[in-house]
């Protein structure tokens, strides 16, 4: 008797008017950042920080992760076309964006946040922000779903999906797996900072989600079609590739913060210290 799968057909978009559409993925995107702005609101009014910081921190992260996602897409996966084609990239419409590339420019505009922000240190900004960004991660892995993208190898295990905008293959739902495991790494996290009651040891959960995070991924990637132009000889993807150096970083700060442990003093603490000091 042969299986029935499920079968998945939704269109990527919610809606329309005229030449503008609503989009799954979209929708995705703006949720994540919102219920993240949420998360990072409540983490502010109990560390004691001040509240009129979070526009300028999501805007420094929206800019990040959509520049470096695209970025990375076009100079990790098919480096040749875009380099031959520049203008192709500014096509973000047309689809490609690469979570490397999101983490990497994340990482270097809440840098050039932290300079601006001397009471939030760089390492103080990380260890909070990969909260809702594990979260966020859910959330596109999700919109990758309804856009019928990131598909994974064919399979005949029960729990395959049938892709019909792509074709009528059992396929490794693969953009669900991710979507899993990163919500199951989000309460983690959060589960990590209460009970260190926010004051987490400097590097503790900016490791575990490098760690955890490009660990799935990696297990992840053996189950995925190659989205990578060139590479498909490689034992390994380029996107498992990718990964290596972030769990080898997760990895070092994790033990760094275990090993040897640096507790952030409370603000109050830190104030008093200062003001010792010139007198």
């Amino acid at each position: 008797m042969e299986p029935t799968y499920f079968i998945w057909d939704i269109s990527p978009e919610i809606t329309s008017i005229g030449p503008i559409s609503l989009r799954w993925y979209s929708l995705c995107f703006m949720l994540s950042f919102l219920i993240g702005l949420f998360i990072m609101r409540k983490i502010f009014i109990k560390e004691g920080k001040n509240l009129a910081d979070l526009d300028p921190l999501f805007i420094h992260m929206m800019l990040g992760t959509a520049i470096g996602a695209r970025l990375g897409h076009c100079l990790f996966y098919d480096p040749m076309y875009y380099l031959s084609n520049p203008l192709e990239i500014f096509k973000v419409w047309e689809g490609g964006l690469a979570s490397h590339g999101g983490a990497i420019g994340i990482l270097f505009s809440l840098w050039l946040y932290a300079r601006k922000h001397k009471d939030q240190p760089l390492m103080w900004v990380f260890d909070r922000l990969v909260i809702p960004a594990a979260l966020g991660g859910f959330f596109i892995r999700l919109g990758n779903f309804f856009n019928s993208e990131i598909l994974g190898t064919p399979t005949d295990v029960p729990w395959a999906i049938i892709f019909k905008r792509f074709d009528m293959i059992p396929r490794h739902p693969t953009m669900l797996y991710e979507s899993v495991g990163y919500l199951v790494i989000f309460v983690f996290l959060v589960q990590v900072y209460r009970h260190y009651d926010g004051k987490i040891p400097r590097g503790l959960t900016f490791g575990l989600y490098f760690l955890l995070i490009f660990g799935w991924r990696f297990y992840a990637e053996f189950y995925k079609v190659r989205q990578a132009a060139f590479g498909e000889d490689f034992f390994l993807s380029v996107g498992q590739i990718l990964s290596i150096p972030a769990i080898l970083m997760g990895a070092y700060f994790v033990y760094k913060a275990v090993w040897n442990p640096i507790i952030p003093a409370p603000a109050q603490t830190q104030s008093r210290s200062s003001k010792k000091r010139r007198k």
